[in-house]
């Protein structure tokens, strides 16, 4: 499981540093569009498992069509380097609108890299909020 706030910087050929907790937990990865303008990083297996899923949904559904194309067209897989970099493909960097400074979160099962100014707002925004969701969320587990 994916866990943690982890401040990195991106390089000038658009690479970061995966986090040391996570490197011993990914070999192929995909990287693609998220939710709230970050980006997704899977390990590839896992990836696999969530496309398939989508794509066993009904495609006569244009929504579903839709969210298929936007989540596959701006992924890219790749295997990090010997130095444990991943490269952020430019189309990939824009949608997330990320400077050099990033932080990447665990977030379970996959991680998501945030501008580290956008994260920070997201992050305040909803620890407003968090004591008052949790009962919507997830009543009764804690």
């Amino acid at each position: 499981m994916f866990l943690g706030t982890h401040p990195v910087r991106l390089d000038d050929k658009n690479r970061f540093v995966l986090p040391a907790k996570f490197r011993g937990m990914l070999d192929s990865v995909v990287l693609t569009r998220g939710q709230e303008r970050c980006l997704y990083l899977f390990d590839r297996s896992e990836f696999e498992r969530i496309s398939d899923g989508i794509r066993n949904t009904a495609l006569s559904q244009k929504k579903v069509r839709d969210y298929l194309r936007i989540f596959l067209s701006g992924a890219a897989a790749q295997l990090p380097d010997r130095q444990h970099r991943i490269v952020i493909a430019n189309h990939l960097r824009a949608y997330a609108d990320l400077k050099k400074e990033v932080t990447v979160i665990g977030a379970g099962k996959h991680i998501e890299i945030w501008d580290s100014e956008a994260w920070s707002s997201y992050l305040e925004e909803q620890e407003a909020a968090f004591s008052e969701i949790a009962e919507e969320v997830i009543p009764g587990l804690i």
